[in-house]
């Protein structure tokens, strides 16, 4: 390759401007100490305790049992070091051959998918496609390491590989003002003005987390809910200290006999299947001639700390279902649970199952695992050690904040919803993009104390739910084997918070008839995905063997959305149809427009 030796046009570099520089920095000054003062403020006006210590979720015990592993067995060591020296070399001598001209395959590659990459310059450039491979060795590396050690406990390597990626993706060199082209050419471009841009950003978000950082994902103020997301027209018609049930208005002259339940999980808000009308799940069900109604979860503080997960039963599902009897005249009702909207339905079915309640006819299960024992990477943070931490914070305030949810929930995929937003709002000083599922996924919620601490301790730490007796709530020991509701179990194929594998678990727990369909994608767009999209496929299949991997390959792949499966198979259980319900027809009276009021309410911690 040849090289061109004509120095750069000093015209193509700009000098930053003196006058924006010195309002910068005094606006820098002014609005750090600010920032500071508010934050020792808030520290020392916490509820006294016993500190949290400088390690709370354990890494350093965790990688020290790995590095006493590694040193019983040093051969294994030398050889992973080895093999990494010998791709180093390799990579020296290809970027040699490189800058004399030769074209030389690379040494290693990024995933496809890996979009930290993307620019040209990381392979058109010798030094900066030294500096992608010369990582990627490395972040292959320290990977090994940590996957050599033998005989470590399950969840202590599960750990040491999960803070392990963590460290990696944190030292990619696309995070990095002097390693990443695409910055150093806008810094040349600008004249510095996207750094200055990118402080004031960083400032910002210094203030909306009032000294922590909460890095901004999208234009919140380009969304209102209610005015154009979760716009889909409907009424609340009853609501008690937990929930507002929200009866949606019909837009066809007729309608299935049995209304239509919507579980949503509380640890979000239920919008994600009502963003916008083209993709929103709940209009394209009232489309489809059902009577929707949906539980909209409050977003609790201090007052319901208290709260357990029997009252999330009792004040969700069965008063949802009394609701719904008095709104419409109807016993039966389908019911779709969503995460843990679907393990509190799984509950409430056993909890029926003993009562011999039968008003669920159908159930429906998004993304839901109520087998525990492989619970995926949130696992990482429920240990001993950690819940007692975890315990003591909640405990001060009555409820887990928001914003350490959605943070646990950002480093499931640390490069898409941190890194890729540190180097656009900070390095490159750009604007965030007006987005309604990172809004979405912004619009944290609180966990009340007793109701989180049960869930995490009981089901992720201790796989209660599948012991027979194991859990009583209200009086009742479940027992999900006594399920026999026919089910629908969806399951995404790259889900991180309930891997689909687990997911498949229930199909040989209920003792009804079961379909089981995996979709492509993750937790929320493999579930949030209308026909009309034309994106990713499904798998179904009718034989339901133990293993999970059995089942996946007898199954058969259809291109695009499972809506329409799920449509078919819901009105195979009860095709009889009735009038379309106008909300506030029945004996229930309207409250307030749809979506209401309580999904409203930010967790502002």
């Amino acid at each position: 390759m040849a090289h061109d030796d004509t120095p750069p046009d000093p015209a193509a570099f700009r000098m930053p401007d003196p006058a924006v520089v010195s309002r910068t920095m005094a606006d820098v000054a002014e609005r750090g100490q600010r920032i500071v003062a508010d934050f020792l403020r808030r520290q020392s006006g916490d509820t006294p305790g016993r500190p949290e210590g400088p390690d709370p979720a354990h890494i350093g015990a965790a990688f020290m049992e790995m590095t006493a592993r590694l040193m019983a067995n040093p051969a294994r060591l030398m050889q992973a070091q080895l093999g990494f020296w010998q791709d180093y070399l390799t990579l020296w001598q290809n970027t040699a051959r490189r800058m004399w001209g030769e074209e030389v395959p690379p040494v290693i590659a990024e995933d496809s998918k890996d979009r930290r990459f993307k620019d040209e310059a990381w392979r058109e450039n010798e030094v900066f496609d030294f500096i992608r491979q010369s990582y990627l060795l490395s972040a292959r590396y320290f990977t090994n390491v940590a996957h050599a050690a033998d005989d470590l406990d399950p969840k202590t390597a599960q750990k040491v590989d999960f803070y392990t990626r963590q460290f990696v993706d944190a030292m990619s060199p696309s995070n990095f003002l002097m390693t990443n082209p695409e910055v150093l050419r806008k810094t040349a471009e600008s004249g510095g003005e996207n750094l200055l841009r990118g402080l004031q950003n960083l400032l910002s978000d210094l203030e909306r987390g009032k000294g922590k950082l909460r890095i901004r994902m999208t234009d919140e103020s380009k969304f209102r809910i209610g005015e154009n997301i979760a716009v889909t027209p409907g009424k609340v018609v009853y609501q008690n200290d937990l929930m507002q049930l929200v009866q949606y208005t019909p837009t066809t002259e007729k309608v299935l006999k049995r209304p239509l339940l919507i579980i949503p999980p509380w640890i979000n808000k239920f919008y994600i299947l009502d963003l916008r009308p083209k993709n929103s799940f709940v209009r394209w069900a009232v489309a489809q001639g059902h009577t929707v109604f949906v539980v909209s979860w409050v977003n609790p503080d201090e007052r319901l700390a208290q709260k357990s997960f029997e009252d999330y039963m009792l004040e969700g599902p069965y008063a949802a279902l009394d609701a719904i009897e008095k709104a419409t005249g109807e016993k039966g009702v389908n019911v779709i649970g969503y995460c843990l909207g679907g393990t509190l339905l799984a509950s409430t079915l056993a909890h029926m199952a003993v009562k011999r309640d039968t008003r669920i006819r159908s159930a429906t299960f998004f993304t839901t695992m109520v087998d525990f024992a492989e619970a995926g990477e949130l696992s990482v943070f429920i240990d001993e050690e950690q819940l007692k931490s975890l315990e003591e914070r909640m405990q001060k305030r009555g409820y887990l904040e928001g914003r350490e949810m959605a943070t646990t929930f950002n480093m499931l995929r640390a490069n898409d919803l941190i890194w890729s937003f540190v180097v656009q709002n900070y390095l490159l000083g750009q604007e965030p993009f007006p987005f309604d599922l990172l809004y979405w996924n912004d619009d944290s919620t609180r966990m009340p104390a007793a109701m989180h601490s049960f869930y995490l301790r009981r089901m992720y730490q201790q796989n209660d739910l599948v012991k027979p007796g194991t859990i009583t709530l209200a009086g009742v020991p479940l027992d999900l084997g006594k399920i026999r509701t026919p089910a629908y179990i969806l399951a995404t194929r790259e889900d991180h918070i309930a891997p689909w594998t687990s997911a498949y678990r229930a199909t040989q727990i209920y003792q009804g008839p079961v379909r089981f369909v995996l979709a492509a994608s993750g937790h929320i767009a493999g579930v949030v995905n209308p026909p009309d999209s034309g994106k990713y496929s499904h798998w179904t299949g009718e034989e339901m063997p133990p293993r999970p991997e059995d089942w996946f390959g007898n199954a058969t792949e259809l291109a695009g959305s499972w809506w329409p499966d799920w449509q078919r198979w819901i009105t195979a259980q009860d095709k009889a149809q009735v009038p379309a319900r106008q909300p506030g027809d029945g004996a229930l009276p309207v409250l307030e427009d749809a979506p209401g009021s309580y999904v409203k309410v930010m967790a502002t911690d």
